[in-house]
């Protein structure tokens, strides 16, 4: 299966997301659970697939450029969210969220297809409560479910265009391909510890809730040694 082959999963799980909110929202401890369980699985595919290769790679300068416009371009992201109110300014953010997700996602196969493979995996996890949110903050002005329904699955395939985006760079020389992906490493330790935990913070938090951090990210490892 290609690389935009694979993001029909995640945008698939924005699909339901979708389907689930405007039927029946899940209980915040749930949301919280399954948060934590998401940012356990995109920190161990960062640290054990991503991170790797940029080190490997040895490249001083373009580590540092990438990391650099990742940091710039997700703290800018962070200030426009910050900044923005009502539905369709929120629709923006997430837009560009899903985008960025999609251009990581694609790096992510750059470094190799068992890396993509196990991105999708956590990217899934993640998108499918950007669903959720957005098909709340919808339900506030939309009254038809279908139409919430049909906005947040368009805005789901801004995934695989931000994946097909990133793809030519596995042409590049290996020094920008390590900048791309030191862009990638950047954007995932934000999305971990900016949105997913600052999320699943905010609700009821439990031992078993915290718990589900290390799960997600024993989970993923055990994957990857099954698929090695």
């Amino acid at each position: 299966m290609s690389a935009i082959g694979y993001t029909v999963i995640p945008v698939l799980a924005v699909l339901t997301g979708a389907v689930v909110a405007v039927w029946r929202r899940p209980g915040p401890a749930l949301v919280s659970a399954i948060q934590h369980l998401a940012a356990g699985v995109v920190f161990a595919a960062a640290a054990t697939e991503i991170l790797p290769d940029v080190k490997h790679q040895g490249s001083a300068l373009a580590t540092l450029t990438g990391g650099v416009a990742g940091m710039v371009a997700m703290l800018s992201l962070k200030m426009f969210e910050e900044r923005v109110e009502g539905p369709f300014a929120l629709i923006g953010a997430v837009g560009v969220d899903l985008l960025i997700d999609g251009l990581v996602l694609g790096l992510a196969f750059v470094a190799g297809t068992e890396a993509g493979i196990l991105l999708t995996v956590a990217l899934t996890l993640e998108v499918l409560f950007l669903g959720v949110t957005v098909t709340e903050e919808l339900g506030d002005t939309l009254a038809s479910k279908a139409r919430i329904v049909a906005l947040t699955f368009g805005l789901g395939l801004l995934l695989p265009l931000g994946t097909l985006l990133a793809l030519p760079v596995a042409g590049f020389p290996p020094a920008i391909i390590t900048g791309f992906l030191s862009f990638g490493l950047i954007a995932l330790l934000y999305l971990v510890t900016e949105e997913l935990l600052v999320e699943a913070h905010e609700k009821p938090d439990t031992p078993l809730i915290s718990a589900m951090f290390f799960i997600g990210f024993l989970g993923l490892m055990l994957l990857e040694e099954l698929m090695g």
